[in-house]
């Protein structure tokens, strides 16, 4: 077995004790004690990973198929081929990671094979913490609970249990998120610095910007839905499905039951009603991929990236996310699952772009970036060359750097979010183009409504329709950009990822300043085709009416009349 020179105690026959070398068998005896059914072939499977899964491991598992009663019976294994190892429980709360020591605790008392587990008189034993007979005396128990919100620090443990630390309350917004993820980070301050040191997560996601798709890659996921998923939704899975389940997707059996001695398909049909498509999606399907499709609607998949010419560009651009056409060596800062694509073709008509506009979006002199985006229009289609954020707000490397880049794009004009300072940045980059020679209109724009819901109503018709094309130089740069941030808050500066996890929630986002830019440079476009839409109508209204006169004046019902002159449209001609 995986974990046998780490286990092995010191008392001789570890070989010719079938319990110490299977961890199932071990499972399948607490069953029988706990006067259970046996144990499953979904619950063996995770036994089965448990024991020969690498140090670091993620356990997803569908509500109710007991994964923490099998996680309780490997920490009961664990003791007993090795009482000297140091086990930390950890939950969302303090009170369900003390269930957890609490039930470890009664099987020792319960189950003859483990009585001599049981703690010695002058040894630790409560609901909290407890000893193991064997143990060396030692400042940490054999086994300890915890809360995540609680001091983590302060023991040292071989394996750290993480038991659904993730819960609705701790994770519906970003800054609860990046705490959560933050002492979680705590753990590798605990763990012991051995090769046998083992951190599991166990867990049910609660939405798709879960801590546990941010697991480092050193972390292993495997993923047990309740259903074997369609191949519809195989590829929200990624390569973290369970082999049992994926063996069973390659049968052909999509949709039957995981683990139908436990919840068949009427009962499954039953839950999928109680909870509704998006919550049996994320609770038993485990694919948040696609229980929060509509939740973030801005995809990657969705944009065209492709060289953005500097002076004219194809009229039409064609958009197919074939696998062929995947950018692969992008980085990604989208939801799991996304991919860049590049574009599929386009006409043969070239023509110069109608306009060029720089949007900023400024900030103070605080945590925020300078936000700013340029794009070019032709037809309805919306060419992005550059954009990103700049650290500073009004001082003057940051304004010679938004006039250089306007000046290299031949901007002919800038909308600025006049919110901040009351107008005042447009005032303080005027002069600066001048020097530079840049002859821009400056257009200020305020806006009184959410952030999020004006954003996403501006760019949403825009992305899924295809129409906004990106350079991949502003993905790289993107990328390259925000690493002069700490890692907690390095991914949260990202134009792209703003983007895809922008949602209609007031403060989605940590960070928005990129993303307003683009909305707004996207913005000040849809208002100029809303311009052009009615103005060609004008025209052809006006156009369809001369034809008609024109039709009168030629019927020989018309002769019998005198000619009259008449005005329209600004011109006068004979009836």
């Amino acid at each position: 077995m995986t974990y046998k020179e780490a286990l092995k105690s010191s008392t001789a026959g570890v070989e010719a004790d079938p319990l110490r070398a299977d961890f199932r068998k071990f499972m399948w005896l607490v069953w029988k004690y706990i006067n259970l059914p046996d144990p499953t072939a979904a619950q063996y499977d995770i036994a089965r990973f448990l024991q020969t899964g690498p140090n670091k491991i993620c356990i997803e598992a569908f509500r109710g198929i007991g994964k923490s009663f099998v996680t309780s019976a490997f920490v009961l294994w664990i003791l007993y081929c090795n009482p000297q190892m140091k086990i930390m429980v950890v939950s969302a709360s303090k009170n369900r990671a003390d269930n957890f020591v609490t039930f470890t605790m009664q099987l020792i008392q319960l189950i003859p094979e483990l009585h001599h587990l049981k703690p010695k008189p002058n040894q630790r034993s409560s609901r909290v913490e407890f000893d193991v007979g064997p143990a060396e005396p030692d400042q940490t128990p054999s086994v300890f609970a915890k809360g995540i919100d609680s001091q983590l620090t302060g023991g040292r443990a071989d394996i750290i249990v993480s038991d659904d630390v993730e819960v609705w309350n701790n994770s519906q917004t970003v800054a609860a998120r990046d705490m959560l993820i933050e002492k979680t980070r705590e753990y590798s301050a605990i763990l012991k610095p051995l090769d046998h040191a083992r951190i599991i997560y166990l867990g049910t996601p609660q939405t798709e910007d879960s801590i546990y798709n941010k697991l480092a890659e050193t972390f292993t996921k495997r993923i047990w839905p309740a259903q074997v998923p369609t191949q519809e939704e195989r590829p929200g899975y990624g390569d973290d499905l369970a082999p049992m389940v994926e063996a069973m997707f390659l049968k052909g059996h999509y949709g039957q039951p995981v683990d139908p001695e436990r919840f068949d398909l009427d009962e499954l049909i039953d839950r999928r009603s109680e909870y509704g498509a998006a919550g049996y999606q994320l609770q038993f399907m485990l694919n948040t991929k696609l229980s929060d499709e509509e939740k973030y609607p801005l995809k990657l998949k969705n944009l065209i990236v492709m060289p953005v010419p500097p002076e004219k560009a194809p009229y039409d651009v064609h958009w197919l996310p074939n696998p062929d056409r995947q950018l692969k060596d992008l980085p990604v800062y989208g939801m799991a699952g996304d991919k860049y694509f590049s574009a599929a073709g386009h006409s043969a008509q070239w023509e110069t772009y109608q306009h060029r506009v720089m949007a900023i979006d400024p900030s103070g002199r605080g945590k925020d970036e300078t936000g700013y985006a340029v794009g070019f229009m032709l037809a309805s289609n919306i060419w992005v060359p550059q954009a990103g954020g700049l650290q500073g707000g009004y001082d003057p490397e940051t304004l010679d750097e938004l006039v250089r880049i306007a000046k290299k794009h031949k901007v002919q004009t800038i909308v600025i979010e006049s919110n901040f300072g009351d107008g005042m940045f447009g005032k303080l980059l005027e002069p600066v183009l001048l020097r530079a020679g840049v002859y821009a209109e400056i257009v200020e724009v305020r806006s009184n409504t959410m952030k999020e819901m004006r954003i996403l109503d501006i760019l949403e018709p825009v992305v899924s329709q295809h129409r906004l094309i990106v350079d991949p130089s502003v993905v790289e740069d993107d990328h390259n950009t925000i690493q002069v941030y700490e890692g907690l808050v390095r991914s949260h500066k990202s134009l792209f990822h703003q983007m895809t996890h922008i949602c209609r929630m007031k403060d989605a986002l940590r960070h928005d300043d990129r993303v307003d830019a683009l909305a707004m440079l996207v913005g000040h476009f849809v208002e100029l085709m809303n311009q052009d839409a009615r103005k060609t109508a004008s025209t052809i209204h006006e156009e369809s009416m001369r034809a008609e006169i024109a039709k009168l004046h030629l019927s020989p019902l018309n002769k019998a009349f005198g000619t009259h002159r008449v005005t329209w449209g600004g011109k006068s001609g004979l009836i």
